[in-house]
């Protein structure tokens, strides 16, 4: 034995990348030179190898790779030193010269055609990078995004930034583009610019876009007008219209069940989303800077559970509001009243119809719909004298009124450009739900140690061409996770997951299955034979589900160094 090498799921990042045959799109964009030991399109690959291992710093990558048994598997002869931090430096330049959203959508669109996946839908948000270092300001000659001081979505308002924007499918949320902005850029800049990006991709059965309540616009709403694309959004609470829906949302006597998903721990109940669609004239912004009215359909939307809700400062918001609700209805079914119009004075009060206690009405509760309802009980009269009654005296009784309330949780209304006879509310509020399974759940992966943490690279086109990179990362990690999972729905098969066997394991949890899996080195009498030692049968199971066969190696590199490759018990 000559060498023993850990190299896990990397082989299988290898073999995805080979099988969208990344490295030579980009080497036929970026032309290699005869002196270059490393094509652009290998560097590319080490690259993202890297960001998927853990290491992506660019002085890092080719002694990791070497560690990791890789560099055999990337470029026969290939030596550490090749990939060295200037070299690969290069590459982030030319692959930003090359136009880097050209380059990333031509990758995607590779991935849904091989994968054949669907996209009636493109999951839109963004989220901010954080960057070490104090980048110069005003450089005449820098181009890229600018890193400076914003609002950061990761609570570090120490470091500079740049706005990353992405819009990923419905069906396993895979990135189909990607945008890279200065770092104070707003949300609502930059939806526009998706919506524009989105309708170039000319995607088949392509419905809309699904984005959060800063789409919400006039010049958003007149844009989606104009292409065709559809836009399923959130109305902010800020709008009036949003009032308006909410008010009459509530006047409905019911509302038709849209969708139900099972809860998410064991006793609770399922979640289920009630609502109905309508139309109100709304002003809308077109190209030429005209303003006018549009119809547009909102869903006015209930839940049953308000731990939906995103944002966790709104939750808590919800939560103290719970509370101070339970205690007004202690307090108001409490009360008794002589007669009925006393009661429906109350409830004008509690409503904030009239005149309330010192001249102020009732502040209207934010997150929940109440309604009071009259009920009339007998009661024993008290009676007028004290003592007990006398002998054959007979109780009186009189009829008293109470208040018994009635609270539904509200969701924001949702807003569409699609009119009902092209997409049901079902589909909207399906459509928007998938939002948090989609682009936020890249988010998460994008913001963890193994992806991308804060960094420092010299020059601002370096930050967007390595941002790409991480985005293809992203790209890898949803393609094994979506065919696994599609594969083990139809023969019922398993793979080790955490806690047992499971046939809905995340990429993580792929990943970790390989973690025992390593590449020897055996010299057989003068033939270098290579063997991977401790491959399982649920490896094999991944690779169908990939439709991979050799796991990155390349069989004219096999040939001219008369290797071979087998897997070992």
């Amino acid at each position: 034995i000559d060498r023993v090498a850990p190299v896990a799921h990397l082989p299988l990042v290898l073999g995805v990348l080979r099988k969208l045959e990344v490295a030579a799109l980009v080497d036929s964009l970026i032309t290699p030179h005869p002196e270059q030991v490393v094509s652009a399109g290998r560097a590319m690959e080490a690259l993202v190898l890297a960001i998927l291992d853990g290491h992506h710093a660019l002085y890092k990558v080719g002694r990791r790779l070497d560690e990791r048994g890789m560099l055999p598997l990337l470029q026969p002869g290939l030596a550490p030193h090749s990939l060295h931090d200037t070299r690969l430096g290069q590459t982030l330049d030319a692959l930003f010269a090359a136009n880097l959203g050209e380059v990333f959508s031509a990758i995607a669109l590779r991935a849904l055609a091989i994968y054949q996946v669907q996209t009636p839908w493109i999951h839109q948000d963004t989220t901010t990078i954080g960057l070490y270092g104090a980048y110069e300001e005003g450089r005449a000659d820098a181009q890229g995004p600018r890193p400076t001081y914003g609002y950061s979505k990761d609570g570090r308002d120490d470091l500079k930034q740049v706005l990353l924007s992405l819009g990923v499918s419905g069906d396993g949320g895979l990135p189909l583009r990607m945008g890279l902005h200065d770092g104070h850029t707003s949300d609502t800049v930059d939806v526009p610019r998706a919506i524009a990006q989105s309708v170039v991709l000319n995607l088949d059965g392509l419905q809309g876009i699904v984005a959060d309540s800063k789409a919400y616009t006039q010049r958003t709403l007149g844009l989606c007008l104009e292409t065709g694309m559809g836009l399923v959004t959130l109305v902010p609470r800020t709008c009036a219209i949003r009032q308006d829906v909410e008010t009459w949302g509530q006047q409905q006597v019911s509302l038709p069940l849209l969708l139900e998903r099972s809860a998410k721990r064991q006793g609770e109940a399922p979640r289920r989303w009630y609502g109905r669609s309508v139309t109100r004239e709304v002003e809308v912004e077109y190209d030429n800077g005209q303003i006018a009215w549009a119809p547009i359909r909102f869903i006015a939307v209930y839940s049953t559970q308000l731990a939906q809700q995103h944002e966790q400062a709104q939750a808590q918001a919800q939560e103290r509001e719970a509370e101070a609700l339970a205690a007004h209805i202690t307090q108001v079914q409490s009360r008794q009243f002589a007669c009925e119009a006393d009661a429906e004075g109350a409830i004008a009060e509690y409503e904030g119809r009239s005149r309330g206690r010192r001249g102020r009405a009732a502040r209207p509760w934010r997150y929940h719909e109440v309604h009071y309802r009259i009920e009339a009980h007998r009661q024993r009269q008290k009676r007028p004298r004290r003592g007990r009654p006398r002998k054959g005296e007979v109780a009186s009784e009189e009829v008293v009124y109470r208040l018994s309330v009635a609270t539904r949780a509200l969701a924001p209304p949702v807003a569409t450009t699609l009119d009902e006879r092209s997409c049901g509310d079902v589909e909207i509020v399906q459509a928007y739900r998938d939002q948090t399974a989609t682009v936020e759940r890249g988010f998460r992966w994008i913001k963890n140690p193994a992806a991308i943490s804060p960094v420092w690279l010299e020059k601002r086109e370096r930050i967007a061409a390595l941002s790409m990179l991480t985005v293809v990362g992203l790209l890898v990690y949803g393609l094994i996770q979506r065919q696994v999972r599609h594969y083990l729905l139809e023969p019922q098969a398993t793979i080790p997951g955490n806690k047992g066997d499971t046939a809905v394991p995340t990429a993580t949890v792929i990943f970790e299955s390989f973690t025992t899996v390593t590449r020897v080195e055996l010299n057989v009498d003068g033939v270098t034979v290579y063997q991977l030692h401790g491959w399982q049968a649920h490896h094999e199971l991944i690779c169908e589900a990939l439709e991979l066969d050799n796991l990155g190696d390349e069989d004219e590199a096999i040939q001219k160094n008369k290797l071979t490759m087998q897997k070992g018990p």
